[in-house]
């Protein structure tokens, strides 16, 4: 699909790369829809798992003593970044982001229960989501140019900075 694009990839391009007859496809799928559509409905429930590695054994989730090691989002994106160039760089899954970003956000609505802040917790769970899945689509975007492990300790580091003030740069 890289190559040529979705449109023109037929269901015999696919079995032939999955090394399967066109009787096993059919008696999965209806068509070639139907399996991306089954693709993505795997990737968002590996998507989910990997966001619910930090805390998913926690009753209290102490974000303060979170390592950066147990974010585990970026290796999944890297694991699959093959599936997830293809689908973000092209206009096959135009509704991939959203569906991202609305499964991300309704399990950080309904399983992160943060301490009372006067932040309404839909715009908090909105402003979240959106920074997170804006790394990840820039480091998509960039070609995945630096590793996993980078990226999981730049956003360790964001998630703990508190900047106080800012030089700014223009002239007053």
């Amino acid at each position: 699909m890289t190559e040529r694009g979705y449109d023109d990839v037929s269901i015999t391009d696919i079995v032939e790369r999955a090394d399967y007859n066109r009787g096993t496809f059919y008696t999965h799928y209806d068509n070639k829809d139907a399996l991306l559509s089954d693709i993505i409905h795997e990737l968002i429930l590996e998507l989910l798992k990997s966001f619910r590695a930090p805390y998913e054994h926690q009753a209290i989730f102490r974000i303060s003593e979170m390592s950066a090691n147990s974010i585990k989002i970026f290796e999944h994106i890297h694991e699959q970044s093959a599936v997830y160039s293809t689908l973000l760089q092209s206009n096959v899954a135009t509704n991939l982001r959203e569906h991202m970003f609305q499964a991300l956000k309704q399990i950080s609505m309904e399983e992160l229960v943060y301490s009372e802040s006067g932040i309404d917790p839909d715009l908090q769970a909105a402003f979240s989501i959106h920074a997170l899945l804006g790394l990840i689509f820039h480091w998509v975007e960039s070609g995945f140019n630096h590793s996993p492990a980078y990226m999981q300790e730049q956003l360790f580091k964001m998630i703990h900075w508190h900047p106080v003030e800012a030089k700014t740069k223009l002239k007053p």
